[in-house]
């Protein structure tokens, strides 16, 4: 396909760990185009003690997937206003999908394609609990694939890292389960549709990343 950096309309499909997140700030970066994360979302909502983020609280804290009405509400504001998105961990149910079909329908803006990122359950596991950041900041380590100098220390400030609740061993598999059960089934759902392509999400990420730009038809960046 073929489609100007105006119209880049994706989402990133796969489960907790599958680096949604990472290749969708880099597609921000290249295409220009606003990344819609539900994670970031969902924390932005209970940090700032909002209703529905009071709501999400109880459900994210045991890795359980938000309920579909909470989630449609905070992705149809999102997507107001905007003409290109990528997004991420959304939708994660097919009454999810079924909802955005019909808000991207009624504002005219189709999908260019949906991305599923293929991985293995083991290999989720050791990057999700692997997961430390620095609270302050938002920056990032894993204790295996990008440590910090210091163990337990951020290299830009110096203070403590954590982990995050839902990247705890229990979490982190329950997490797994509930999206082979209920998310899972997107794949046949938007296999239908002729948008879905799979991307080998195990690949080092500059690899993934030009996976992405073979998928969407563009080339450095830029659309073909």
């Amino acid at each position: 396909m073929s489609a100007s950096p105006q119209a880049v309309r994706l989402i990133l499909l796969g489960p907790p760990g599958a680096g949604k997140g990472t290749q969708s700030k880099l597609l921000e970066g290249r295409f220009g185009v606003r990344q819609i994360s539900t994670g970031d979302i969902l924390r932005k909502h209970v940090s700032d003690g909002t209703a529905l983020g009071k709501e999400a609280k109880a459900y994210m804290e045991v890795g359980a997937f938000v309920p579909d009405a909470i989630m449609i509400a905070m992705m149809e504001q999102q997507l107001v206003g905007l003409d290109a998105f990528v997004l991420d961990g959304f939708p994660r149910t097919v009454t999810q999908a079924e909802a955005l079909d019909a808000t991207l329908a009624r504002l005219h803006k189709p999908l260019s394609a949906v991305l599923l990122f293929d991985t293995d359950h083991a290999a989720l596991v050791r990057r999700l609990t692997g997961r430390w950041s620095n609270p302050r900041t938002g920056r990032t380590y894993h204790e295996e694939f990008n440590p910090p100098k210091v163990a337990g220390i951020c290299d830009e400030d110096g203070g403590p890292l954590e982990q995050r609740p839902d990247d705890k061993v229990d979490v982190v598999e329950k997490r797994l389960q509930v999206y082979d059960e209920q998310t899972a089934p997107l794949v046949d759902y938007y296999a239908k549709t002729g948008f879905l392509k799979h991307i080998d999400a195990l690949a080092p990420i500059e690899d993934v990343t030009a996976q992405i730009f073979r998928a969407i038809g563009a080339r450095d960046g830029a659309t073909a």
